[in-house]
C-alpha cells in the first residue's frame, strides 16, 4: 500500500448525506453539523463559502470543488455578506435560525432541496457523517478548507455524482458512496500532487526505509503483541534508533501510535459487525476486554457497549436525508 493508498485507508462513506442543494438569491446557509468532511461543488450560480474567524470569504466558481473539514462550522451563501436563513445541524437536521423545522418546506425531489425549483445557483454536497478515528490522520493531513480548480481529476467524476444524485434505483445509496469516496480520493490527490505540499509527519515517514516498514507491520499486523524491540529487529536497527526515529517522523512513539491505531478498528468494528467486544478485543490485540473497554473509554470518552449503542452519532431525525483557513489550488 503506497502513501497515498495508506492515507486514505478511511474514511470510507456509508451513508452519506448526498443531496443537490438549489437556491436562488438572497440565500445563505449556516452549516453546524460538526460532520467530520464535506465535499461541495458549484454546478451554476454564484457561491461563496464563508469560515468562521479571520479566514475571508471563498468564492466556490462553477466546476470547482471545496472540501470542508469539520467540525468547525462554517456559512455556504450566495453572496458573502448574506445573514444565514437556515441553519443545517447534525445529522443534515435543516430548521431556520430560532429552530423551526425547514427540511420539509425545501424539499425539491429526490435528493434535492432549496428555496426554489428553478434557482440559479446550485451544488452538490457530499457529507461524511460519521467520525470515525482512523479518518483523524486524514483530516488533519488537510486545511480546515481547500478549493480545487475546475476540471482535472475531478470533472468526470462531478460530472458523474450530478446524474446519479437525484436517481432513485435500488442501490442507489450505495452507487453514490462509491462516487464520494472516489471524488475525495480524486481531490487529495491533486492536493497533495500540488507544488508546495506539506503532508502530515506520518504520511512522509512512510517514506522512510526503516519507519515506513514499523508502521507498515502495525497496520497489517495491529493484532500481533508488538514490542518497539520486535519492531526493530524486523527494520534491522537497534531498539534506541527505532524509537528515536519513529517518534521525530511521525510525532508519537511507536506503541502509541501502535494504540490509535487499534483503537481506531474497534471502533469501526463494533458500528460495522455485530461480534461481541470480546472478540472486538482479541481482534485488536488486547487479551482482556476489560484493558480494552478502559482504554476505549479513555480515548472516546463512551464504554464500548456506549458507542456501539449510538454514542457520539449525530441525531438523524427530521434531517435533509429525504429518504476553518481556506487553501486554493489555482489552475
Amino acid at each position: 500500500m503506497d502513501a497515498l493508498a495508506e492515507l486514505l485507508d478511511g474514511p470510507r462513506a456509508r451513508g452519506a448525506l448526498l443531496l443537490r442543494m438549489v437556491m436562488e438569491p438572497p440565500w445563505s446557509v449556516r452549516i453546524e453539523d460538526r460532520a467530520p468532511l464535506c465535499l461541495m461543488a458549484a454546478t451554476g450560480g454564484e457561491v461563496w463559502i464563508v469560515p468562521d474567524g479571520d479566514t475571508g470569504p471563498v468564492r466556490l466558481r462553477p466546476g470547482e470543488l471545496a472540501v470542508a473539514r469539520g467540525p468547525e462550522p462554517y456559512t455556504v451563501a450566495g453572496r458573502p455578506d448574506t445573514e444565514p436563513r437556515a441553519r443545517i445541524g447534525p445529522g443534515g437536521t435543516c430548521a431556520t435560525l430560532r429552530g423551526e423545522p425547514l427540511s420539509q418546506s425545501m424539499e425539491l425531489g429526490v435528493r434535492t432541496w432549496g428555496n426554489a425549483p428553478d434557482g440559479s445557483a446550485t451544488v452538490l454536497v457530499g457529507t461524511y457523517l460519521l467520525d470515525g478515528e482512523i479518518s483523524v490522520r486524514l483530516l488533519d493531513a488537510l486545511p480546515p478548507l481547500l478549493v480545487l480548480p475546475a476540471g482535472g481529476r475531478t470533472g468526470p467524476l462531478l460530472t458523474l455524482l450530478g446524474d446519479e444524485i437525484a436517481r432513485d434505483e435500488p442501490g442507489q445509496s450505495l452507487v453514490l458512496d462509491r462516487l464520494l469516496d472516489l471524488l475525495l480520493v480524486a481531490a487529495l490527490r491533486t492536493w497533495f500532487s500540488r507544488p508546495g505540499a506539506e503532508p502530515p509527519a506520518w504520511y512522509v515517514a512512510l517514506g522512510d526505509p526503516v519507519v515506513g516498514l514499523a508502521l507498515r507491520l502495525l497496520r497489517d499486523e495491529p493484532a500481533h503483541p508488538w514490542t518497539v524491540a520486535a519492531l526493530a529487529a524486523r527494520a534491522g536497527v537497534s531498539r534506541a534508533a527505532l524509537a528515536r526515529r519513529f517518534t521525530e517522523l511521525v510525532g508519537e512513539p511507536p506503541m502509541a501510535y501502535l494504540t490509535g491505531r487499534r483503537l481506531a478498528l474497534a471502533a469501526d468494528l463494533l458500528r460495522e459487525t455485530d461480534a461481541t467486544v470480546e472478540a472486538v478485543a482479541r481482534k485488536v490485540g488486547y487479551s482482556q476486554a476489560f484493558a480494552f473497554s478502559t482504554a476505549f473509554k479513555r480515548v472516546r470518552g463512551v464504554s464500548p457497549q456506549e458507542y456501539r449503542k449510538g454514542g457520539g452519532l449525530p441525531e438523524q431525525q427530521g434531517s435533509l436525508r429525504g429518504d476553518r483557513g481556506a487553501a486554493t489550488l489555482e489552475p
